[in-house]
């Protein structure tokens, strides 16, 4: 065949190819069915369409909570059935009655059986929204949200009277204690007991009466999360009928807030800031004085007089402060050190160095502080070295000791006695034409141990000769750490001390103990 012929063959055979391939090919459709409100719809779709496709071809808009089955990202196939769950959500709101919680506190001054309130009980109120959810029109589920409190209820405190099977003593000032959150005052004789504070939140943190016995400080904890207030300190006079308390508007007091003596109605205070970590605050280490004005119940400006630090080693843990008797200086006592504080210059003046101890804890420890009633002299507790190979900083030994502020001089008055002796002088007397005072000290039942031992109250001369073990009996168990509080009259020769949560009234000279409450809610004590 020529070339020629070849030429005119080709040409003719493309044309019929590209006819043949334009020819229109046909797409298999699919078979659909929508369940929704009610309808059941038919569709055909071509293959290879989706659910949402379905629906956008059948003009069905689906609501925010609405359900496809399947989902509509899925792939269709012939005969697929696709079902539309209509799905809506209601919320009705109400107000509830929340009823307040009655609490009663056993009370040894009211006649057995007597009850009498204390504090009336108010109901509050919360506000629930329950969420209801229908598919379909059908309702299938009902949920109460987390309720929003519109109203504390106030709690209702009945005091109910138990039998008083103690001893009624003779007192000479007032005797305040803390019992189950509220303040109570003995005055006369310890037959003779009133309220003073029935608010049930009072912490314990402070808790001292001013010096001529009017007035009581201390501080209530607080309503705000503990992360953002711990507590708040208060004042309250004794003497008014009814007791009014008085906010001083001051927050976070851990360690330190009292009166100073030689000026009327004049407080110290020291404060932390709040932490989430433990042991839950950050010291300050700072130092403010604010007057309380007794006519109008209200605080002054508050005045400076350490600004915030970082408190030497363990710093976090914070300084306490001890105001001498005459009110014109002030000692200070933190985990490194013992000293005084210079009022005009706003800083400290260290004494006495003090070996910091390790506690491997989220606790630290400071020495326990007190003045002499002449001025002269700092009672405090020292932690020594001990032997090799313990580091110095893990020693178990403590021993009590004076500080000479005249000589500048360090005497070891009881060796071993335990980290929380807390030292404490009576107050001073004539004998002899010379003014004398003894020494009252808790004396750790196993030294080496000090941290978890108990202890028992001992009383010495000032020098620390005659060392007598006066409570409680060796067959009984110790007292937990805390400062005894001597009789203001140095005449009425007694201590006051907590033992298994009851006051006891204990005699110097003879050892003889007296139990005065019965309950077991007892805590702080105060004596003026």
């Amino acid at each position: 065949m020529s070339r020629y012929r070849w030429a005119f063959i080709l040409p003719l055979t493309f044309l019929l190819l590209s006819a043949c391939g334009s020819a229109p090919i046909e797409q298999p459709s699919l078979n659909v069915t929508i369940h929704v409100d009610g309808q059941t719809r038919l569709l055909d779709l071509p293959a290879g369409s989706t659910v949402q496709q379905a629906l956008e071809k059948a003009n069905i808009t689906l609501g925010s909570l609405d359900r496809v089955n399947p989902p509509v990202y899925s792939v269709l196939s012939d005969g697929i059935e696709i079902r539309v769950v209509r799905v809506r959500e209601e919320y009705i709101t109400r107000v509830e009655v929340l009823p307040f919680p009655s609490y009663t506190l056993p009370n040894e001054s009211l006649p057995a059986e007597e009850r009498r309130l204390i504090q009336a009980g108010q109901n509050g109120e919360q506000q629930v929204t329950t969420r209801i959810v229908y598919e379909d029109g059908v309702k299938v589920s009902e949920v109460d949200l987390e309720p929003v409190i519109l109203r504390k209820p106030v709690e209702e405190i009945i005091m109910v009277g138990v039998q008083n099977p103690f001893a009624v003593l003779p007192i000479p000032g007032r005797l305040a204690y803390l019992s189950s959150g509220n303040a109570w005052l003995m005055e006369g004789s310890t037959a003779n007991r009133r309220p003073i504070v029935t608010s049930g939140d009072l912490d314990g943190r402070v808790f001292s009466l001013s010096p001529d016995g009017a007035w009581l400080l201390y501080t209530r904890k607080s309503d705000r999360p503990a992360e953002q207030e711990i507590n708040t300190l208060w004042v309250v006079r004794v003497e008014a009928t009814p007791q009014i308390p008085v906010n001083l508007r001051v927050a976070n007091i851990i360690h330190f807030a009292d009166w100073r003596p030689g000026e009327k109605y004049t407080i110290a205070y020291s404060t932390v800031e709040p932490r989430l970590t433990a042991p839950g605050w950050q010291a300050n280490n700072n130092l403010f004085l604010v007057s309380l004005d007794p006519q109008k119940s209200e605080a002054g400006k508050p005045k400076e007089v350490l600004p915030t630090s970082s408190g030497g080693i363990y710093g976090w843990w914070g300084t306490t402060f001890a105001w001498s008797p005459d009110g014109t200086q002030l000692a200070y006592t933190r985990p490194d050190s013992i000293g005084l504080v210079d009022l005009e210059n706003g800083r400290l003046m260290p004494m006495v160095d003090i070996l910091p101890l390790n506690t491997y804890g989220d606790w630290a420890w400071a020495p326990g502080l007190a003045w002499s009633p002449t001025g002269l002299f700092l009672y405090f507790v020292n932690h020594v070295p001990g032997e090799s190979p313990t580091r110095p900083e893990e020693s178990p030994f403590f021993e009590l000791q004076a500080f000479s502020l005249v000589g500048r001089l360090a005497i070891s008055l009881a060796k071993q006695s335990g980290m929380f002796a807390y030292p404490v002088p009576s107050p001073a007397r004539l004998e002899n034409g010379e003014l004398t005072y003894r020494l009252a000290y808790l004396q750790a039942i196993f030294p080496l141990q000090s941290a978890t031992s108990r202890y028992r109250l001992v009383v010495m001369d000032r020098d620390g000769s005659e060392a007598t073990t006066l409570f409680p009996e060796s067959t009984q168990p110790g007292l937990r750490p805390q400062t005894p509080v001597w009789s203001p009259d140095p005449a009425y020769n007694w201590l006051a001390v907590i033992y298994e949560g009851n006051l006891w009234l204990v005699n110097a000279d003879t050892g003889q103990a007296y139990q005065v409450t019965g309950d077991s809610l007892v805590s702080r004590l105060d004596w003026k």
